[in-house]
């Protein structure tokens, strides 16, 4: 039975940042699986106009067992109706499941101080600092395109590469090596 990495999607979820790790781990080789999560169980659209049906709400989250949470960018993580979430990454953070979080998913990240203890990026400090008042993680923001601190991983929002990179290696998808020939061979290309 293959083990369930649940991708977050909000509407307005900008689709092309889990694109190239939900491809990997939905590959033959991998252990894993995709589920979709929305907050209601409803469809939501993506930037692109991807319409998606989810696999759960929010609600079934807390009935199911999954190995990593994955939150695509979009343009709905600083509305209220997403503040939810914040009680999902806490039982993440409490189980020690791993938590990915690109462009501005990571704000809200920062909004609910899960960024202030280990390192990370995001698209900008200014912007995390922005977009997250609260925010007291300056100390360990990183400048780079991806950063790993534990089961912790953070991108900036041009970096869905090197997003999926990390988050592969974390959950040992392929051999290191393998990983990183899939990465240089795309980014090649791109």
């Amino acid at each position: 039975m293959k083990k369930t990495v649940l991708i977050f999607l909000t509407d307005q979820y900008a689709d092309w940042e889990a694109s190239y790790v939900a491809a990997e781990l939905q590959a033959p080789h991998s252990e894993y699986q995709v589920k979709t999560v929305t907050l209601d169980g409803k469809p939501v659209s993506s930037i692109g106009g991807f319409k998606v049906l989810p696999d759960y709400s929010l609600a079934d989250t807390e009935t199911i067992d999954f190995y990593m949470l994955i939150l695509p960018g979009g343009n709905t993580w600083r509305q209220p109706e997403t503040v939810p979430v914040k009680e999902l990454l806490a039982h993440c953070a409490a189980n020690n499941i791993p938590v990915a979080a690109i462009c501005d998913a990571t704000v809200f990240l920062g909004r609910y101080g899960f960024l202030d203890s280990v390192k990370h990026t995001s698209n900008s400090l200014e912007n995390l600092k922005e977009g997250a008042p609260n925010y007291a993680g300056e100390s360990d923001y990183v400048d780079a395109q991806s950063v790993r601190d534990g089961n912790w991983i953070t991108a900036n929002g041009t970096a869905p590469l090197e997003f999926a990179r990390d988050i592969l290696k974390l959950l040992k998808v392929r051999e290191d090596e393998k990983i990183d020939a899939w990465y240089i061979s795309l980014k090649q290309v791109r």
